[in-house]
Order: C-alpha cells, then sequence, then structure tokens
C-alpha cells in the first residue's frame, strides 16, 4: 500500500524540507516532554522511553495513509509517507537508543543498530522503492501491479485486526494491574491526541515562517491530522521485545485508538476537511 502510494506521488512532494522540519521538530519535543513526565512519576528509563515513542508515533502507515487520502485525496499521500520515513528513521531510532542508555554504551550502540535496521524495515523499503519509481515515472508490470494494489487494499483490514488483538492483549495485561492515581499513562494519551497536533500547528505557523520555508495550508492540514492519529500499534511489539512494560504501552495503544475517533474526527471537521 505504501508503495502504491509512494510510486504515485510526484517526487518533489516526497521531498518538503518545510515538512521535515516541522515534523521532526514536533517529534522531539513529544519526546522531550514525554521522558520529563516520566521522570516525574518515578518510570524507569525504558518505560519512559516506550511511552515517548508511543505519544510521537502515530500509526500512519496503516490508518493514516488510507484515511487521509480517503478524506483529501491523493495529493495527501505524499506529506503522510514523509513523516513515516521520520518516525521510522529518526523518532523510533532514538527511543529505542535512549531505552537502553541506562547500560554501558547503551545508547549510541542501540542507536547504530536501530539506524542498521531501519534499512531492513519493510515500510521504509517500500517508500524508498515507491520514490524510486516515482522519480524515474517507472510503473510495474500490468499483472504484478494488480497484485500490489491487491495487497494494498488488505493492509487496512489487516492492521485493523492487528489493532484489535493489541487492544485485547492489552486487556489482558492491565487487568490484575494496581496502578496509582493519577494513572501513569493518560499524560502520554493527553501529548498524543492533543499537544502532537496543536504542537504541529504551533510550530508550522511559528518556526517555518522564521526560518523563511513556506508549508501550505494543505500540508499544514496533512500534517496536523498525522499528528492526531493514534499511536503505532508496533510499539507493543518492540516494548515487548527490550524488556518495558508492555502492559502500560498496549494501554496507551488502546486509549489513543479509542478517544480518537472522537478527536480526530472533531479535527478534521474543524479544519473544514470533512465539509
Amino acid at each position: 500500500m505504501i508503495f502504491d502510494f509512494a510510486a504515485r506521488a510526484p517526487f518533489n512532494q516526497l521531498l518538503d524540507p518545510a515538512l521535515f522540519v516541522v515534523y521532526g521538530l514536533c517529534a522531539s519535543v513529544i519526546v522531550l516532554l514525554a521522558l520529563f513526565s516520566a521522570r516525574l512519576r518515578g518510570l524507569t528509563i525504558k518505560d519512559g522511553a516506550f511511552g515517548a515513542m508511543t505519544a510521537a508515533f502515530p500509526n500512519s502507515g496503516f490508518i493514516g495513509v488510507p484515511l487521509l487520502v480517503s478524506l483529501l485525496g491523493q495529493p495527501a499521500a505524499s506529506p503522510v509517507i514523509l513523516t513515516i520515513a521520520i518516525d521510522v528513521i529518526f523518532t523510533s531510532s532514538l527511543c529505542l537508543a535512549i531505552s537502553e542508555s541506562g547500560r554501558p554504551g547503551g545508547f549510541f550502540v542501540t542507536l547504530a543498530n536501530s539506524m542498521k535496521a531501519v534499512v531492513r524495515n519493510p515500510m521504509f523499503l517500500s517508500i524508498v522503492l515507491g520514490g524510486v519509481f516515482s522519480a524515474f515515472g517507472w510503473s510495474l508490470y500490468d499483472p504484478i501491479e494488480s497484485v500490489v494494489k491487491l495487497l494494498g487494499s488488505a493492509a487496512s483490514p489487516v492492521a485493523l485486526f492487528t489493532i484489535g488483538a493489541v487492544l485485547w492483549r492489552a486487556e489482558l495485561l492491565t487487568r490484575n494491574q494496581d496502578h496509582p492515581s493519577p494513572s501513569p499513562y493518560m499524560d502520554v494519551v493527553a501529548l498524543k491526541l492533543f499537544v502532537h497536533p496543536l504542537l504541529a500547528l504551533g510550530v508550522a505557523t511559528g518556526v517555518v515562517k522564521f526560518l523563511g520555508l513556506e508549508m501550505g495550508p494543505f500540508t499544514l492540514a496533512v500534517v496536523i491530522l498525522t499528528a492526531a492519529l493514534p499511536s503505532a500499534s508496533n510499539v507493543s511489539l518492540l516494548a515487548e521485545r527490550f524488556g518495558a512494560d508492555n502492559g502500560r504501552i498496549a494501554k496507551i495503544i488502546l486509549i489513543t485508538t479509542s478517544v480518537s475517533f472522537l478527536t480526530f474526527s472533531g479535527l478534521a471537521a474543524w479544519l473544514g476537511v470533512m465539509s
């Protein structure tokens, strides 16, 4: 699906410097805020880092691309795909490195390993390959293209099933957990659903102009709506692999996914994209 959208997008739209600045800066600030909140709550560095990843990494791959293209049309694919590249290369690598910073040399070793793993990430490979096809104006052989489109059409239903499995598992993991009040994950939920899109709006209208860059209203709307998406479901898998509190991470994914039906719809209506 991502390859198909990237291949059909104009190549120059896949390299937007203003979007790089806005989205990269927003991700950095959200990560810092989430880490600061985790420190105030007395959480470990590892749990704080994965909470930061859920706060800064939206589910743009499986939900954002098809949803925003359906709302705004094919031109919305390019900005969303670029945000995915930033999250895969920068946000996830940074948070994984921070999660291992408690060990001697852990930060730099994990950062290097994460960057190496990027080149094997299916999303990253899909974006790069799609960008190459877009740059050279190539197209797939018709039978192969039909198969790619068929697989792309199946991506969203499969992603919804995956999200459902993650949410079910979240209930299993947290059913018998007693959390202090206030809940240790609601701050991350607030960062993801409210602070992230508002920060995107503020950075785009302030920092971008200050630096002399230009971002059109259409791209701005796409970036804000991307930031308003729920947390990426694959963070739960990473949290389990690295030994973080996966119950907390899964609960954040559960709440952001559920609440975003209201917050995302409201924000989209306010921006005028649903009229």
